[in-house]
């Protein structure tokens, strides 16, 4: 009977810890607390840099505003292991590629970073043969 109590304990202990370890996890890959759903931009510009590393990769662009003043943009893309799986590489975007996208613009007030993209070359044409950064799909 104290080895059946004993067991109970053991498999709770383990419960309690894996909710422990997964709860901030879920939370972390929430993006509408950084990034507006209702705010979507449109930009265009071209790559200073493209970071290919975990946990997210990162496009930097330089955007040209309605002022005519050049501002750069983050650009908050999925893990790595996610954008190889659809055919991106660390060379898949040089500097001076110019970029079109649509995405959920940062809730951080004086930032410019946008996430959620839909991103297509300057001519339309996808980024990578097969593959790409799309929005999801609204049910």
């Amino acid at each position: 009977m104290n080895s059946h109590k004993n067991f109970l304990a053991a498999v709770l202990f383990a419960c309690i810890a894996f909710l422990a370890y997964m709860v901030p996890s879920l939370a972390h890959h929430a993006s509408t607390p950084f990034y507006d759903p209702e705010n979507v931009v449109e930009l265009q510009g071209a790559v200073t840099r493209f970071v290919f590393r975990n946990p997210h990769a990162f496009l930097f662009l330089d955007v040209e505003g309605e002022d005519g003043e050049v501002s750069e943009w983050q650009v908050e893309l999925g893990a790595p292991v996610g954008l190889r799986r659809v055919g991106w590489t660390p060379d898949s975007l040089s500097v001076g590629t110019v970029v079109k996208l649509s995405g959920r613009k940062s809730r951080a007030e004086g930032s410019q970073g946008v996430c959620c993209v839909r991103m297509t070359r300057e001519d339309g044409s996808p980024i990578v043969e097969g593959g790409g950064v799309r929005e999801r799909e609204q049910n």
